[in-house]
C-alpha cells in the first residue's frame, strides 16, 4: 500500500537546514562560475537526444510527443547544453563558457541534482580539471580532500584490441580476471596510482599504447591539486567521453566527473558536480 505522503525511491526531498545548505552550495559555486566568465543556462527537462548521452538507454524515462516521437526526461545535461548553444542559440550568442544548476532523471524514479559547466570549442583537459580543483578548494572537506582520479578512455580500448579481450572486463572493473591473464606489463599497469608509477611503466607497454599513456601522464602532471591519482585502465560508463577524463571521489562517493568530448565535430570540455553526494560529505 502506498500512502499519499510517500515519495518514490530515488526521489529527493530537501527541507529546513538541508534545503538551506543546498541553496548555499549552489549559490557559492554559481558565484565562482560567474566571476570567471561563465554564463548560466537552464535546459528543458525533456529532450529528443538523450539516447546519445547515456550508455544504457534502459535508464531513460521516456514518453512520446504529440506525433509519437520518443522524448526522454533529462538524464544528462552535457550534450543538450552544447547542441542548444551551438545550434539553437548560435545566431544570438557566441559565448563559449556555460554553467547549469539542474537535476537529471533516470529510471524508474531517481533524481540527481547537478552543478555543471561546459567549455565549448576548448580541448585542453587539464584546464577543466584545474577548474574543478578550484571549486573543490572553495569547499570545506576538513583535513582530507577528495581524490581526483585521472584516466584515459582510449587506453582500455587499445589494451582490449592488443590482447583480443572483451572491453566489458574494463567496463565492469573485473581486475581479478585481468590479473589472471598473467601479463607482466598489464599487471603493472593495473597497479599504477601515481604519476611516478605511470612514468616507470610507459617503456614496458606495447608501442601502440604508449602515446595514450604519455598523454595521460602529461595532463595528470599539469593538475594543480594535492590529491591526484592516475588510473590508466579505468573505463567510464559515460557515452561521450573520448579522451582523458576524470572523477572526484571521497569516502566511496563520486562527487564530480568531467573530461573532453566531441559533439557534432566540436571539441569541448565539461564537468558535473553531484550536489546530493557533495552535501552528504560536507555535512559529515
Amino acid at each position: 500500500m502506498i500512502f499519499e505522503h510517500e515519495i518514490p525511491d530515488g526521489s529527493r526531498l530537501y527541507f529546513g537546514q538541508t534545503a538551506k545548505q543546498k541553496r548555499f552550495l549552489e549559490a557559492k559555486v554559481s558565484a565562482f562560475f560567474s566571476k570567471i566568465g561563465f554564463d548560466e543556462i537552464v535546459t528543458p527537462n525533456f529532450s529528443y537526444s538523450q539516447h546519445q548521452s547515456i550508455d544504457n538507454v534502459n535508464e531513460l524515462i521516456t514518453v512520446t510527443d504529440e506525433v509519437n516521437n520518443p522524448v526522454a526526461l533529462r538524464a544528462d545535461s552535457t550534450l543538450d547544453v552544447v547542441r542548444i548553444i551551438t545550434k539553437r542559440l548560435g545566431r544570438t550568442t557566441s559565448h563559449k563558457k556555460w554553467f547549469y544548476i539542474q537535476p537529471t532523471f533516470s529510471y524508474p524514479s531517481t533524481e540527481q541534482y547537478q552543478i555543471g559547466c561546459e567549455w565549448i570549442e576548448h580541448d585542453n583537459v587539464s584546464d577543466v580539471i584545474n577548474l574543478n580543483a578550484e571549486v573543490l578548494n572553495l569547499l570545506d572537506f576538513g583535513s582530507q580532500k577528495p581524490i581526483i582520479q585521472v584516466a584515459n578512455i582510449n587506453i582500455p580500448k587499445l589494451i582490449s584490441s592488443e590482447l583480443n579481450i572483451s572491453l566489458e572486463l574494463f567496463k565492469n572493473g573485473e581486475v581479478g580476471t585481468l590479473f589472471d591473464l598473467n601479463i607482466e606489463w598489464l599487471s603493472s599497469l593495473i597497479a599504477v596510482k601515481t604519476i611516478e608509477d605511470l612514468t616507470n611503466i610507459i617503456s614496458k607497454v606495447p608501442n601502440n599504447i604508449k602515446p595514450e599513456l604519455e598523454k595521460l601522464l602529461k595532463i595528470a602532471s599539469s593538475v594543480d591539486y594535492e590529491n591526484v591519482i592516475v588510473s590508466p585502465i579505468y573505463y567510464s560508463a559515460m557515452k561521450y567521453y573520448d579522451d582523458v577524463y576524470y572523477t572526484v571521489i571521497k569516502d566511496n562517493f563520486t562527487l564530480a566527473c568531467g573530461g573532453g568530448y566531441k559533439s557534432d565535430g566540436i571539441s569541448s570540455l565539461g564537468f558535473a558536480l553531484y550536489t546530493d553526494n557533495l552535501l552528504k560529505i560536507l555535512e559529515d
